[in-house]
C-alpha cells in the first residue's frame, strides 16, 4: 500500500491598497434644518439604546464599499445610517466596509429635497437594496412631510404601510418613525423623530435630562409646599390652642368675678 501525502496549497489574498479616502467632500448640507435633523436622528438612536456599545449611528458620511467606487471617485453616504452588532465604543470618520469585517448599514434615512429625489428614490435605493441588503431604508421629504420607507424581503424592497397617523415601524431599530413638531437646538420645526413601540417619543439625552430636572423640580416644589401646608397648619393649631387658652383665661376670671358678687359684704 502506497504512502497517502497531503498537500497543502497555499494562495496570498492581496490587501485592499493603502487608499486615501476622503471624509468629506466639502459640500454643505442643504440647510441648517438638515443638520440638525441628522444629530436629532443620532441623539434618538443612543438614548433609545443606552448603555450599549454594540451599534454605530452616523450621518452625513461617506460609506466606501468597492475598489471600483473609489475609482470612480463615487464618494456617497446616507444622511442617517446605523450598523448593528459592531464596536460602536470609538467613533468613525467615515465607514469603510472591508476595515469593518464587511458590515453594511442596518437601517438608512435619506433627508430628500428636490435636487436629490430621483437619487434617492432611485440610484440609492438600487444601491442600498442590491449591494448593501440594508433591512430598513426610509426616505423624508421636509416639504411635504411625507415619509416613505422599505423592508427589505426575499424578493427585494417592499413598501412600509404607514400607521393612522403616519408612522412606519422599523424593525431593525424597535421604533417608530414619525412627524414631531416642537424645539430641538433651538430651532422649532417639524421633525423626524423616533418613537417607542407604546407610542411614547424616544428622547435626546438633553431632552431626557431636562424632564429629569423639572421631576426634580416638581418634586421639590411638591415638597416644599407640602411644608408650607404643614407650617399652616401647625401656626392654624397654634393660634387655635392659644384663642382656647385665651378664652378659658376669660372664663376663669368671669367665673371669680361672678363669684366675688356672690360673696358680697355680710351684714
Amino acid at each position: 500500500m502506497g504512502q497517502i501525502i497531503e498537500v497543502v496549497q497555499r494562495y496570498e489574498i492581496p490587501d485592499f491598497p493603502n487608499i486615501d479616502l476622503p471624509a468629506e467632500d466639502g459640500v454643505p448640507l442643504e440647510t441648517s434644518w438638515h443638520r440638525a435633523q441628522i444629530n436629532l436622528l443620532i441623539d434618538s438612536v443612543k438614548q433609545h439604546w443606552r448603555g450599549r456599545q454594540d451599534f454605530f449611528a452616523g450621518g452625513n458620511m461617506f460609506i466606501y464599499y468597492s475598489l471600483q467606487q473609489v475609482r470612480n471617485r463615487d464618494y456617497r453616504g446616507p444622511d442617517f445610517f446605523v450598523v448593528k452588532d459592531i464596536d460602536g465604543s470609538y467613533s468613525r470618520q467615515k465607514w469603510v466596509v472591508w476595515e469593518e469585517n464587511g458590515r453594511y448599514p442596518d437601517v438608512i434615512v435619506e433627508l430628500m429635497s428636490p435636487s436629490t429625489m430621483q437619487e434617492d428614490l432611485v440610484e440609492k435605493k438600487q444601491i442600498y437594496e442590491h449591494i448593501f441588503h440594508t433591512a430598513d431604508y426610509f426616505c423624508y421629504d421636509p416639504d411635504t412631510h411625507k415619509l416613505v420607507g422599505w423592508r427589505l424581503k426575499e424578493t427585494g424592497y417592499v413598501p412600509l404601510q404607514p400607521d393612522a397617523r403616519g408612522r412606519l415601524w422599523s424593525a431593525e431599530l424597535g421604533a417608530w418613525l414619525g412627524t414631531w413638531e416642537g424645539k430641538y437646538l433651538q430651532e422649532q420645526a417639524l421633525w423626524l423623530r423616533m418613537f417607542a413601540a407604546n407610542d411614547a417619543l424616544i428622547l435626546t439625552e438633553a431632552e431626557a435630562e431636562r424632564q429629569r430636572a423639572e421631576a426634580e423640580r416638581q418634586r421639590a416644589e411638591a415638597e416644599r409646599q407640602r411644608a408650607e401646608a404643614e407650617r399652616q397648619r401647625a401656626e392654624a393649631e397654634r393660634q387655635r390652642a392659644e384663642a382656647a387658652e385665651a378664652e378659658l383665661a376669660r372664663l376663669r376670671a368671669e367665673l371669680a368675678r361672678l363669684q366675688r358678687q356672690d360673696d358680697g359684704p355680710v351684714e
